[in-house]
């Protein structure tokens, strides 16, 4: 876990937050929100909301005050307590890449597997850069679509000591989840107590929020797991096209949620989710690593902070079709303002590619290279009496070089960050080695790692409860 220590940037003036709360205030009381639930709309009308058929007109009031129930900074326990992480404040987690149905290795894209699945966990153990796994890192398609999950959830639980996330797709899916949860660390006190899954809930923009989602979110708030209530956002298609009217609409959907997770359970961790890009005009796709995306990300930072929340945003996102320039400046477009905002909780941090349409093994290796050195770029400059090397002027005098001074010597091995993907090597030499491009060494660097990939210990017992969870709710699913 990275404690990011720099400024934040905040983009947004007063009047320009003034603007964009009477905005929200207004959306959310006289346009309302949907909620495809008979459960949350009976919540709502309990506790004085005005409901209309399954839309819910809010009182901006009632809605702060279910807001500021939720903790504004909260730890998740990983089955390896060094793996633990803090969501808030100077914090930030990243995790992989999350949804793709495709894998691309190479030239290949294809159908995501079950052991492309695993490979992408084992890597994501891999690098410390990472502290999570994530959830969804591809769909495994030749698992059996009803109890793919308790594969899933077993491969997070196994073969990664990081903190997981849990599966959204039903409700009874999130049940199962917790439930594995409960036998790996110990029962649901202990996870009641100390969370040891995030999970995903994105609303259906704009303003509805489906109630395959909502089931899950019953499930994970009530066993206090903490949640990201995330708006899917790409303005033009499921938000109009200016960014202050997307923030308004992201604001709306994200706190309308975050104050049904208080009503299932007062104080329950909530996390404010982003996802905010926007379409190309010309063709209707999705587009990704863009200067609207950006501005939109650091505004989002600002505004989580203003309600006093936790918040996800950012990843290295592209909507390149591989491993290119393309997919490492767009990469980088989103996750500098991720650096500059300070979020908490970065999904889709490694293995984004194609729009989020595909997981790329190469890709991981590159992001986690960009993450690796963000990380150093954004640690605070230490000066004190030693970096000033006073001494080594005094030994190189005038006109000399410094390659061969004493301050060197000492230091040569770790005074530069020194990345595990770029290479620097003079042309001749680059060609002796074979002439490969960054995406070449990305494949040769995940191969070895996976080659070098040790499984962390899990005791005997939990594993055989774990399996036989997996295998009786296999049974009874049907498959």
């Amino acid at each position: 876990m990275f404690v990011n220590r720099m400024p934040r940037y905040e983009i947004l003036s007063e009047q320009a937050m003034a603007q964009l709360d009477a905005g929200w205030r207004r959306l959310i009381s006289e346009v309302g929100v949907e909620f495809m639930s008979d459960r949350a709309l009976e919540l709502f009308r309990q506790a004085g909301q005005k409901v209309e058929d399954s839309t819910v007109f809010l009182d901006p009031e009632f809605v702060l005050e279910q807001v500021a129930k939720a903790p504004k900074e909260f730890d998740v326990q990983a089955r390896n307590p060094q793996n633990n992480v803090h969501i808030g404040g100077q914090s930030m987690a990243f995790g992989a890449v999350y949804g793709p149905p495709f894998v691309r290795a190479g030239d290949q894209r294809r159908d995501g597997t079950f052991e492309d699945y695993r490979n992408f966990l084992r890597l994501a153990q891999s690098y410390s850069v990472l502290d999570s796994a994530g959830g969804v890192v591809c769909e495994p398609n030749d698992t059996p679509l009803d109890s793919r999950h308790l594969d899933m959830n077993l491969a997070l639980m196994t073969l990664t000591d990081k903190i997981y996330m849990g599966n959204v797709v039903s409700g009874p899916n999130a049940a199962d989840t917790i439930a594995m949860g409960e036998i790996l660390f110990g029962g649901r006190e202990a996870i009641e107590q100390t969370p040891v899954s995030i999970s995903l809930i994105n609303c259906n923009s704009p303003l509805r929020w489906d109630d395959r989602m909502l089931d899950a979110l019953f499930e994970y708030s009530a066993a206090a797991q903490p949640v990201v209530l995330t708006p899917f956002l790409l303005m033009g298609a499921m938000s109009p096209v200016t960014i202050p009217a997307a923030l308004v609409q992201q604001i709306t959907e994200a706190l309308s949620g975050i104050a049904l997770a208080q009503l299932i359970r007062p104080g329950c961790p909530v996390i404010f989710g982003s996802f905010l890009s926007n379409i190309d005009m010309k063709t209707g796709s999705p587009t990704f690593g863009t200067p609207e995306s950006g501005q939109g990300l650091l505004c989002t930072g600002q505004i989580a902070r203003h309600f006093g929340l936790p918040f996800r945003s950012g990843g290295g996102m592209t909507s390149s079709q591989v491993a290119d320039a393309q997919a490492g400046y767009e990469a980088l477009m989103t996750l500098m303002p991720t650096f500059l905002a300070g979020v908490n909780w970065v999904m889709h941090s490694a293995g984004w590619l194609d729009g989020g349409l595909v997981a790329s093994f190469e890709k991981f290796v590159v992001d986690a290279q960009i993450l690796e050195m963000l990380q150093h770029e954004f640690t605070p400059l230490e000066i004190d009496e030693a970096s000033l090397a006073f001494d080594a002027h005094v030994e190189v005098g005038h006109g000399g070089h410094f390659l061969g001074a004493m301050h060197t010597m000492e230091r040569f091995r770790d005074c530069f960050y020194r990345p595990f993907l770029s290479s620097s090597d003079n042309y001749d030499r680059w060609l002796r080695g074979g002439a490969l491009d960054a995406n070449a060494r990305a494949a040769q660097l995940y191969q070895a790692q996976l080659e070098a990939y040790e499984q962390p210990p899990l005791d005997d017992v939990i594993r055989a409860e774990l399996e036989e969870f997996v295998a009786r709710r296999r049974t009874e699913l049907g498959d």
